[in-house]
This record gives structure tokens, sequence and C-alpha cells, in this order.
């Protein structure tokens, strides 16, 4: 029953891949060819006016602000959640989280792949700023966004890949994780938290095609941040909160917060979106 179970969640799951791939790459076509047709627009337009004075912002590129590549020194967390195309959107909203990587940790085989992953969990690595954000924290986030009772998957992906996993760096991590598993525990007595802690020994970034995978089927918020090359969208700390944003698992005050920023970049002509 297992065995059937983890082959549909698994063939299900590479079907969506592969649509939203093939998808992917048609509306990012359309949506180019719609906004050049309307900047043409606007150039035409420019002719004909009075003055002829019509100011036109193309959406460039703008590294600073997209990167936002801060001085002050981070910290990083690494969890297991289920799939990391659902776990990295959770943490990329937080205030004081700079970036997220999803990946895979765990294990011992060494360079995993997303099709042969050996004994390794579907992971999310955050690096966050400790004066805003603490691993405290995280761990409240960690809990409240799976079901950590779960044997044997997460929601409906079922395999050993989608286990829960905290990782921890250092003896006050390790506290901390044991206490807050102890917490979730007293919650009910009727199942066991299945939530592993684990020494974090090597994380293994997943490929390019898996990063801020939320983002990427919104063509549109892409266009905002400029369509910047895949190896600044891994590290973009902008592209992390669009990520999140695109999955709605944002904190709804800074969902709201961000629904306003895009309307206004939609009233002001589609510049580039710089930070929210």
């Amino acid at each position: 029953m297992i065995n059937g179970a983890m082959f549909t969640s698994d063939n299900c799951r590479e079907k969506l891949y592969r649509s939203f791939s093939h998808q992917t790459m048609q509306m990012r076509v359309t949506t180019r060819e719609f906004a050049v047709a309307h900047l043409l627009g606007l150039v035409i337009l420019s002719i004909f006016t009075a003055d002829g004075a019509l100011s036109i912002r193309l959406p460039d590129r703008d590294p600073v602000g997209v990167n936002a590549r801060l001085n002050q020194p981070l910290k990083t967390a690494v969890f297991a959640l289920g799939s990391f195309w659902r776990s990295e959107p959770v943490f990329g909203c937080l205030n004081g989280v700079v970036r997220t990587t999803a990946g895979y940790a765990g294990g011992i085989k060494p360079n995993p792949e997303f099709r042969s992953l050996g004994d390794h969990a579907e992971s999310v690595q955050i690096e966050y700023d400790p004066k805003l954000i603490n691993f405290r924290q995280l761990l409240e986030v960690f809990w409240s966004n799976h079901d950590s009772r779960q044997v044997f998957g997460q929601g409906p992906d079922v395999g050993s890949q989608y286990r829960s996993i905290i990782f921890t760096n250092g003896t006050e991590e390790v506290r901390l994780a044991a206490l807050s598993k102890e917490r979730e525990q007293t919650k009910s007595r009727s199942s066991v938290v299945t939530t592993e802690i684990q020494q974090l020994r090597n994380f293994y970034p997943a490929e390019p095609e898996h990063q801020k995978f939320e983002l990427k089927r919104h063509p549109f918020l892409l266009q905002l941040i400029g369509n910047i090359p895949e190896e600044e969208l891994v590290t973009s700390t902008l592209a992390a909160k669009l990520n999140g944003y695109a999955a709605e698992l944002c904190p709804l005050r800074r969902q709201r917060q961000i629904d306003a920023k895009i309307g206004e970049i939609r009233r002001k002509g589609w510049p580039v979106l710089k930070d929210i």
C-alpha cells in the first residue's frame, strides 16, 4: 500500500514538474511579448504628444536592490518539513531572513540529485540576521507549517524524503530544538511527534529549477524584478520574499503590504521592483 502510494505521489509530482516547466516557458514568452507591445505603444503615443516629452522607464535589472548583499554577519538554519517547493517559501517572507535555498540534507549519499537523493530529505536552508530574528522564532514557524505527527511523508507526498527534521549546529540549538519538540508533544498525547533532531553534516543545494519554484509560476512577478539571471535569483533577498508571497505563505500583514506595493508599481507603469 505504501509503495503504491509513493509511486502515485511521485508520479503526479513528476508530471506537475514537467508541466510547470513547459508552461512557464510559454508564459514567459507571452508576458514578455505583451510588455514589449505595451512599451512600443507608449513610444508611438509620445510622438503625437504636444511636447513629445513622455518619459518611459524600462524594467532594467537592479542587482544591488535585488540581491541585498548585506555586510552584517548572518546565521544559518536548515529544516526539513516536506516538499521543498513549499518549505522554501514558508520562510521567505519573514523579517530578518536574507535568503533561502532549497536542497537536500540528513543523509550520507554524496551529491544527491532530485531523481537520486538517496537517504536525504528535501530541506530548506535559511540565512538570517540574528538581530532581527532568532532560531527560536524559526522553530515556531517550522512547527506551525507542517504536520509533525505524519509518518513517512507530508501531506500528499509519501516517502522518507519528506520526513520532518530539525538540523542543529551547536549545543544551544540542540537544547532549543529538544524543548520545542517537547512542547509540541504536550499539545496532544494521542499521537507521537515524528520530527527528528539531527546535527547538520552537509547541505546540498538543489538544482536551479527547484529554487524559488512558486515565484517561477508567476511570470508577472519575475518581470517586476527584471527577469534576473538564475544564479542571482537563487541568492536574491527580494526573490525569497516574492516566493513566499506567490505561495500565499507570508504573514497576513506582509501579504497586504506587498499587494499594495505591486499595485503602486503597476500604476506607475511597471518600473523595477527594488524592495518590499
